[in-house]
């Protein structure tokens, strides 16, 4: 299969990449070139800048049977790539995001935003919030594309690899004793881990014929405070929590409502999920060790 790839040079772009050559597909991979990344050899890298419109032109021009779409964050850069694989024979599977639901204080659903009557606004990335600009492009592929397309609708990601580094960020304040800003501990939230959510953009694009908007996350919760209190036996310390604190210390984790995903869609269609119990409390212990995290003595 003849598969193009939008941000394949880290995280869990990466891996994806790594799992479609493993699998003996044809890969291109398209960014702008600025990180540095070794490819499996049958992996072809072309640079460009998927927001000019030429240039996503220029390489739909070339047969593909499926595109991921790791770097989109607007309308307009939706609507180019609806235009650029107009007709074409393809399948398009875009990496949404959990953002784009409002917090609602449960386990949230699809069909708690509904793409197909959203009312499209056009605009650039830096025109609209984080979760308004996956919202609008989720809009303009539902009903502009003559494509069938899939949004996968990621919590936050987790891995070593997390450029982020928002584990680490809490396993450092605590360890350090430093304040962590979390208003309301109760809050439930969820995760995904880096290599599962690769793992899953695979099946989704090779495994299943699921299109629409389908939620991704694994198995499991934890409450904002349950975190803490899990962190803490890995750390050996006693975190510093605040409800009100300088926005340096804000939890990057931190929500005023439940903010977690309904996984029935994908869990009915085949896809298991990681049990989100088992493998955080293993990573933070990872991270630990990876980072040289000690406590203040």
């Amino acid at each position: 299969m003849k598969v193009l790839v939008f941000g394949g040079t880290r995280f869990f772009g990466k891996r994806l990449v790594e799992l479609l050559a493993a699998e003996g597909h044809d890969v291109t991979v398209a960014t702008r070139g600025k990180t540095a990344v070794s490819f499996p050899e049958n992996v072809r890298h072309i640079s460009m800048n998927r927001k000019h419109r030429d240039e996503i032109f220029s390489l739909a021009q070339k047969p593909f049977d499926l595109v991921y779409d790791n770097i989109c964050f607007s309308p307009q850069e939706a609507l180019y790539a609806v235009q650029a694989f107009k007709k074409q024979q393809v399948r398009y599977i875009f990496t949404s995001s959990l953002s784009v639901y409002g917090l609602k204080g449960k386990a949230l659903q699809e069909t708690d935003f509904d793409p197909w009557h959203y009312e499209i606004v056009t605009g650039e990335e830096e025109d609209f919030d984080y979760g308004e600009g996956k919202r609008l492009a989720e809009a303009v592929f539902f009903q502009k594309a003559d494509f069938p397309v899939a949004a996968v609708r990621f919590p936050i990601v987790l891995g070593t690899d997390d450029y982020t580094k928002r584990l680490v960020f809490h396993l450092q304040h605590i360890a350090q004793g430093e304040e962590i800003g979390i208003s309301q501990p109760e809050s439930r939230i969820c995760f995904i881990r880096s290599d599962e959510a690769a793992r899953f953009l695979l099946w989704l694009g090779t495994d299943s014929d699921l299109t629409g908007p389908i939620n991704a996350a694994s198995e499991g919760t934890y409450t904002l405070a349950e975190l803490m209190e899990r962190l803490e036996m890995v750390v050996g310390k006693k975190a510093h929590i605040e409800a009100v604190t300088e926005e340096v210390d804000e939890s990057p984790f931190s929500a005023e409502k439940d903010y977690y995903l309904d996984q029935t869609k994908a869990k009915e269609a085949g896809f298991t999920f990681l049990d989100l119990h088992t493998w955080l409390p293993e990573l933070a212990e990872q991270l630990l060790d990876n980072e040289n995290i000690r406590k203040k003595e």
